[in-house]
């Protein structure tokens, strides 16, 4: 198992020298790193005692290697890229997240044994733990449409289904090589799915590579016709898997994933995945006689075998990590593809806008350009607005947006927005879907909440001590924002803080009653002060951290504050007297009408913080300006690796803060 190995290894531990002969080695600063992480020094030279060769799996230059390692009698290490590699084929010059590293063969030559078919061969695979996590991430890479190469749109139109999926593969691939194969192997193929499926219509699927002109393609524009018709476009593997009625594949790496969704595949090479009793094989391989389910052929293959890397925090880890990585980087790819146009946006939010949704093509922030697709800050859309709405997300920024610091979080819904129970909205929906959501996306849920509490983090994270409170049953009563979209469009009757502290008191006349003013008000920024809040308060709070706060308190009343979800994650009591987005499910008292679309049985906690922290927001890693996963976000914002208000920031928020406290007199 060289892959746990590695990843058992520790860095400070003195590396084995890795002797190449191969460029690529040393041009690709992740290929190095990931080695050196494993356990490797590359370097060059003639290998001693204790050494190694190394070589990029039998690639044209392998030879070199395999020379000296045969001159020396130094062992040698073939290395290849994982079976989820990157967005984009590594010819576009991106990096991969995770390697394989054999020390006897390479997974793709079924004429000699390999690490990973020793591994299929002996190892137990039989920890359910290992079992079940491999169920889950199979789940997660169909859901998330992830495979080798996950720069594809999932909405790209498939053939409609019924289909026979014959796959072709590059010329010159390694694994086409080793099987013996070539074009005349391949029409073989296409051959039998003929005959074995008469009159059925056949879809030949060429490769990523062949689209993009890297490298030619086995069939050709002739072998099409009738029911043969030959499919360029970059649709996902999955989906055009969903629609198959029987896959036949040389050595293809689909040809592993439709095991995954549920096919046997008829195989005309010797790939790693042939020979388990998973496939039909038309070449047969003696030494592999054991019988596997899927879970374990994915659990060998995807879980113990290679080396995984994590991109934020610059180390090995597990497969899980890589896929939320490259779950996040796939959506952010995904949406931004096509370019985006934001409309109406102040200039300070332009930068944050660009490291958002402009890192495949940049933001617009004028003119129509109909190809591209239109956004505008959700406060500032016409009801009727076709576009896209943009809004800070749920883990913000430690620092406020009032001042200008940039978030860490945006959320874009093509539906509605969070805050506006009058119409649908993405994140809605997501919720109503969540009591269908896996097992392992509810531990992901209750993981991030047991972070997020232990670690005190809130939207705006500001800090702070909370002072001795008053003894009783202490209710917090969060201070709003008065010209809050939020409140204008969620709330009916009660929609000021002095109506919502009066409310709470009536209700509550003796209990101790707690007032925290909203940190924009506070600061002088945006509406909301209230007179005389002792009147109806025990305590008022203007400073002090909302973490430790809703630790020490026994109820939130609430408008439509984020403060009633960051109480419900830490097992409060939330009484909501307007609408916001985590009422209406049950989980809350509601002193205002839900919506009908909001009476859906069995939302939990769980489902509602998936839905609204990890599935509806993209986060952006300040770190390593990638698109990243939320965990990722929740670390930086608890060591402190984040943005930070600046003079200029602060002089330009009283500024912004007087333009809305006009504004708001105006409207009044």
């Amino acid at each position: 198992m060289p892959g746990k190995r590695a990843r058992e290894a520790a860095e400070g531990d003195t590396p084995r020298r890795l002797f190449v002969y191969n460029g690529g080695f040393l041009t690709q600063p992740r290929l190095r790193r990931i080695l050196r992480l494993a356990g490797y020094k590359v370097t060059l030279g003639k290998p001693g005692p204790g050494d190694l060769v190394g070589v990029w799996g039998q690639s044209p230059y392998a030879h070199r290697g395999e020379v000296v390692s045969e001159k020396t009698e130094t062992p040698l290490l073939r290395v290849e890229d994982a079976f989820l590699r990157s967005l984009h084929p590594g010819r576009d010059g991106e990096p991969p997240v995770g390697l394989m590293i054999d020390q006897t063969g390479v997974h793709f030559d079924g004429r000699s044994p390999s690490d990973l078919e020793t591994l299929l061969a002996t190892h137990p695979l039989d920890d359910g733990a290992l079992l079940s996590r491999a169920r889950a991430a199979m789940a997660w890479m169909m859901d998330a449409q992830l495979t080798k190469y996950s720069g594809i749109d999932p909405a790209t139109p498939c053939p409609d289904p019924g289909y026979v999926l014959v796959i072709d593969q590059t010329k010159g691939d390694a694994s086409v090589t080793a099987s013996g194969a070539g074009r005349a192997r391949f029409l073989e193929m296409l051959t039998f799915a003929r005959q074995d499926h008469p009159g059925a219509r056949i879809v030949i699927k060429t490769h990523p590579e062949t689209v993009a002109g890297h490298r030619a393609g086995h069939f050709r524009a002739e072998d099409a016709g009738g029911n043969v018709t030959l499919l360029e476009d970059p649709v996902s593997p999955w989906a055009l898997l969903q629609g198959a009625t029987a896959v036949y594949t040389v050595s293809s790496q689909m040809g592993f994933e439709a095991i995954l969704a549920g096919h046997k595949p008829h195989v005309y090479g010797q790939p790693f995945y042939a020979g388990w009793g998973l496939t039909v094989d038309d070449m047969p391989i003696a030494r592999r006689t054991r019988q596997l389910t899927r879970s374990q052929l994915f659990a060998g293959a995807m879980m113990l075998y290679p080396l995984w890397f994590d991109p934020y925090r610059d180390r090995l880890c597990e497969l899980e990590d890589v896929l939320a990585a490259l779950d996040s980087q796939a959506r952010a790819w995904r949406e931004d593809r096509r370019g985006w146009v934001a409309h109406d946006m102040r200039m300070w939010k332009r930068k944050p806008l660009q490291g958002f949704f402009g890192t495949v093509k940049p933001v617009l922030f004028s003119g129509d350009a109909p190809d591209r697709r239109h956004m505008v800050w959700a406060a500032r859309a016409a009801p009727d607005s076709p576009f896209l709405r943009v809004e800070d997300g749920f883990l913000r920024s430690r620092g406020l947006g009032a001042d200008l610091v940039p978030p860490l979080s945006l959320v874009c819904d093509p539906e509605g927005i969070y805050y506006d129970p009058t119409r649908p909205s993405r994140l809605e929906r997501l919720i109503v879907d969540s009591p269908g959501l896996r097992p392992d996306q509810l531990d992901r849920a209750r993981r991030l909440s047991r972070r997020l509490v232990r670690d005190g983090l809130s939207k705006y994270n500001l800090g702070g001590t909370v002072p001795q409170l008053p003894a009783g049953h202490r209710i917090l009563v969060p201070g709003q924002v008065e010209d809050d979209a939020s409140i204008r469009l969620g709330t009916d009757r009660i929609a000021t803080n002095a109506a919502l502290l009066e409310t709470a008191r009536a209700a509550n006349p003796d209990a101790t009653i707690l007032y925290k003013p909203h940190p924009d008000v506070v600061a002088g920024l945006r509406p909301g002060t209230i007179e005389r809040p002792e009147q109806w308060a025990d305590r008022v709070l203007d400073g002090g951290d909302i973490g430790q706060l809703l630790q020490a308190v026994d109820e939130v009343w609430t408008m439509t504050s984020l403060t009633g979800f960051e109480a419900l994650l830490r097992g409060c009591r939330v009484v909501t007297v307007g609408m916001p987005f985590y009422a209406g499910w049950g989980l809350t008292r509601d002193l205002m009408p839900r919506p009908d679309r909001r009476r859906v049985h069995g939302v939990t906690l769980e489902g509602l913080t998936f839905a609204t922290l990890i599935a509806y927001p993209r986060y952006r890693d300040p770190v390593t300006g990638l698109p990243c996963p939320v965990e990722v976000v929740a670390e930086r914002l608890a060591s402190g690796q984040v943005p930070r208000p600046g003079p200029l920031n602060r002089s330009l928020s009283k500024v912004q803060g007087l333009f809305a406290s006009q504004a708001h007199w105006w409207r009044r």
